[in-house]
């Protein structure tokens, strides 16, 4: 794809489903040459994952079935489809150069089968009928493989789902005890109002929309005669869902960077194609689900996803290896394709014929108890509070993509680039502390205690044994308030940041003793202590992050607040400010920063102090009681 062809896509007005088609065309195109001389390989990229690289291209392949199958149920053809049955010949061959394996227990291998077993649920006249018998038992044998290998107890139990529903479908011998077993252990991930987390104890993330909901949907549609019973169970919890996960979107088609396996990018909003493809009887009419997805996909296409021959690069909205998984290979970001499920549905299908609608008016705050966030929303602004987990996991920057303080839609949030210092740390909405002097930071990874009471998060946390903090976060949009009691065994050195900013070439900034601000062509930041910050050896600065760290943006400034803490009680309120509402007048940034520090948060703070503690703080005249049972 040269540089007129990738701007086409940018242009797609994604509109009609034969613009949907045309952008899977522009996204799948690059890939022709890409492909092994067997077919059974594509080989996306020359960076390296956790398994190998024949791994890594089987996974390539697989990926693009995400889109051709919904192209193929809809009536569509593709040009790679030859390529795409011989691949799967020689694939599932024994005896081809080009054999996918046999697999190994948690093998990656198990997760890219699933969309075969959709394939052949959903169009076994375009995959299956095509095959010599011969092929068609090889193809069945190499899938099989499923039933005698365990998958994670996670999201990963629904590939053996998937592909135990294609064997019934087409009325093969399939393993009925593990379909029913991997169903029923659903249940066990199963939260509240919709919501699961990604296997007991897990995150409630992206995994949850796109992964088990979006294979519940598939599962309800597909199997919607075999097991009725199950199938209104996955429509009901997707229709609970979808009121808290819409607030995840913000009016320009954005969603909220969160969570692991961002690299999937337009998968945000797969769940919505899931939920018109299964017929979900909720809330939200055709037009506001068709405005979700094609919003979205505009939103992406928009930003720098593809390299110079038009494949989709590992990141966010820019190539990025530092934010990615170690699970996230060449092919990955191509699972993304999820989201063209409604190229299944004929042009007279009611999401086609609908006309697009905008969000509908959602509330400024909600809380939503099970994914430990409290959503807000201003203009077109959406942050989510977070008050942290109880349980951590092993995945690359966890804390970094699970335990900051709040995450948004304008400033994304920042992964670590390396662990020495703030400018490596870019510890944006985090409070990060090191042992005096020794340059070396630790952050919130989990909690002894998570809570939500209205719009104050509350937690608990011990970056060492002897080292506890307590923190309230009163959430609210442009500023929100943060209070921290930390009671320190040793000598600490504290920063405390605020939202990363994009920055370029120019920006405007104002410090003052106790506060620091900084304006762009993005929107402005600014962070402002109000109590105890006099008390210590206190600053306030802009960092300058490493590049690369930010998700939305390379080059970024943060506004920070930093101390240093004798061994004792300590107790520090802040202020932090963020509007990505950019303001293009260079001139006036730097009086724009100073204005910020000048204002008073409309979130009013008034703390009581006795002996040391704080009693009461006062929020708009409500008082919160801190207790510190």
């Amino acid at each position: 794809m040269n540089s007129e062809q990738r701007a086409a896509i940018q242009d797609n007005p994604l509109v009609t489903r034969q613009d949907l088609a045309l952008a899977l065309e522009q996204l799948t195109a690059p890939l022709g040459p890409l492909y092994s001389p067997g077919g059974a390989r594509l080989r996306a990229g020359r960076t390296g994952a956790s398994y190998p690289s024949a791994v890594a291209e089987m996974e390539g392949f697989s990926r693009v079935l995400w889109g051709l199958v919904p192209l193929l149920m809809g009536g569509g053809s593709s040009p790679l489809l030859d390529t795409v049955l011989d691949g799967i010949r020689h694939g599932t061959d024994p005896a081809h150069d080009e054999y996918w394996g046999d697999v190994a227990d948690y093998d990656q291998r198990l997760v890219e089968m699933a969309v075969f077993g959709f394939a052949l649920a959903a169009v076994p006249e375009k995959i299956w009928t095509p095959l010599a018998p011969k092929e068609q038992k090889q193809l069945y044998s190499w899938l099989n493989q499923i039933n005698a290998h365990p998958c994670y107890d996670c999201n990963w139990l629904f590939f053996n789902v998937l592909v135990n529903a294609g064997f019934k479908k087409l009325k093969l011998t399939y393993d009925e005890g593990q379909l029913e077993t991997n169903l029923q252990r659903m249940d066990a991930f199963y939260l509240d109002e919709g919501w699961y987390s990604d296997g007991v104890n897990g995150h409630s993330d992206y995994y949850v929309p796109f992964a088990i909901h979006y294979y519940g949907l598939l599962y309800a549609k597909l199997m919607e005669q075999e097991d009725p019973e199950r199938s209104a169970l996955f429509k009901e919890r997707a229709r609970l869902f979808a009121p808290a996960f819409i607030s995840w979107f913000a009016p320009d088609g954005s969603a909220l960077p969160y969570g692991r396996s961002l690299a999937y990018r337009f998968a945000q909003s797969a769940f919505w194609s899931a939920y018109a493809y299964a017929e979900v009887e909720g809330d939200f009419p055709a037009g506001v689900v068709k405005g979700l997805v094609l919003r979205n996909l505009r939103w992406w296409f928009s930003q720098e996803i593809v390299d110079r021959d038009g494949v989709l690069t590992i990141g966010y909205t820019y190539p990025n290896l530092v934010m990615a998984e170690n699970y996230n290979a060449p092919g990955s970001p191509y699972w993304a394709l999820k989201t063209f499920l409604p190229l299944a549905f004929s042009e007279e299908h009611p999401f086609w014929k609908a006309e697009e609608l905008p969000l509908p008016e959602l509330p400024a705050v909600s809380v939503q108890q099970p994914a430990h966030l409290v959503m807000v929303r201003e203009a077109g602004h959406v942050a989510a509070f977070n008050s942290g987990h109880l349980y951590t996991n092993e995945h690359t920057h966890t804390s970094a993509k699970y335990e900051k303080f709040v995450y948004s839609t304008g400033f994304g949030f920042s992964v670590p680039r390396a662990e020495w210092g703030l400018s490596q740390g870019a510890f944006d909405s985090m409070l990060a502390l090191s042992e005096g002097g020794d340059n070396l930071y630790r952050v919130r990874r989990r909690n002894l205690k998570s809570e939500i009471t209205d719009n104050v998060l509350h937690s608990v946390w011990k970056p060492w044994s002897d080292v506890e903090v307590r923190t309230w976060i009163i959430a609210g949009l442009p500023w929100h308030i943060r209070v921290h009691r930390i009671a320190a065994g040793r000598a600490l050195d504290i920063a405390e940041g605020g939202f990363a900013l994009g920055q370029e070439a120019e920006r405007g900034q104002f410090i003052s003793p106790t506060g620091a601000a900084a304006c762009t062509a993005w929107g402005a930041t600014a962070i402002k202590g109000l109590l105890g910050y006099s008390k210590v050896q206190g600053k306030a600065e802009l960092i300058m992050p490493n590049a690369n760290t930010n998700l939305l943006r390379p080059r970024t400034v943060l506004p920070t607040l930093t101390a240093s803490l004798e061994p004792g009680v300590h107790w520090l309120v802040s202020a932090v400010y963020g509007d990505p509402a950019g303001n293009p007048a260079k001139d006036s940034w730097s009086r724009q920063a100073a204005g910020i520090l000048e204002q008073q948060p409309e979130l009013t703070l008034q703390a009581v102090i006795e002996q040391e503690a704080i009693k009461v703080i006062t929020v708009d005249g409500k008082a919160l009681t801190i207790s510190m049972d």
